[in-house]
């Protein structure tokens, strides 16, 4: 007779027991899903649970902590908006271009949230401002990689591409400061702010 998971005794008799692999992924999708779409003060034991149709002992046995939940599933959705913000291929101004039209997207403004949701909860949070810490370099190295490689191709004028990049996550975070303004839609000065940015630290001669 196969023995239920641990924590997980008063789920339906038919439900199907998964390895613990899949079962840790599935509880870091949903933490994800309600970090970007809820804020990272509502994932808890019982609202995961609730969201995969478990018990909250389940949940708790895989992160006993829920500190640790809370940092992986920012780390998880905040590297999977990285893979779309860097386009894999193509010259590095038309990349560069692709980063800031997402990053000044309305569609941007929920990972704005989170990075500013994230940034506030940190300070109480070890394991947090931990992944918070990485996810920055993660992003630093990326950012810098592209602007060497417009260097190189005589694309962006960066004396330093280090310095660069900080600024130009800068004026990202910037902009993600005002996520919950609604003014950030209907005042245009905010629009192109971070093309300004990039064309100001890159020594572009024309717009983006």
């Amino acid at each position: 007779m196969t023995r239920p998971e641990p924590g997980a005794a008063a789920e339906p008799a038919t439900r199907v027991r998964k390895a613990p692999g899949e079962r840790r992924e599935e509880i870091l999708e949903e933490a994800s899903r309600i970090a970007l779409a809820e804020g990272l003060e509502r994932i808890t034991l019982r609202e995961v649970a609730a969201g995969l149709g478990v018990r909250p002992g389940l949940i708790g046995h895989y992160f006993p902590v829920v500190g640790e939940l809370v940092g992986e599933a920012f780390a998880r959705a905040v590297s999977r908006e990285r893979d779309r913000l860097f386009v894999a291929s193509g010259a590095p101004r038309a990349r560069l271009a692709e980063f800031v039209a997402r990053v000044e997207s309305v569609e941007a403004r929920a990972l704005g949230r989170l990075w500013l949701n994230a940034r506030h909860l940190a300070r109480f949070q070890p394991a947090l401002a931990e992944a918070i810490a990485q996810q920055e370099g993660l992003d630093e190295d990326r950012l810098t990689a592209l602007i060497e490689a417009g260097n190189a191709a005589g694309e962006f004028a960066a004396a330093d591409p280090r310095a660069a990049c900080i600024r130009i996550w800068m004026a990202v975070d910037g902009l993600g400061a005002y996520a919950n303004s609604p003014a950030v839609l209907e005042e245009p000065a905010y629009g192109g702010f971070v093309a300004d940015v990039c064309g100001w630290t890159l020594g572009l001669r024309s717009p983006l």
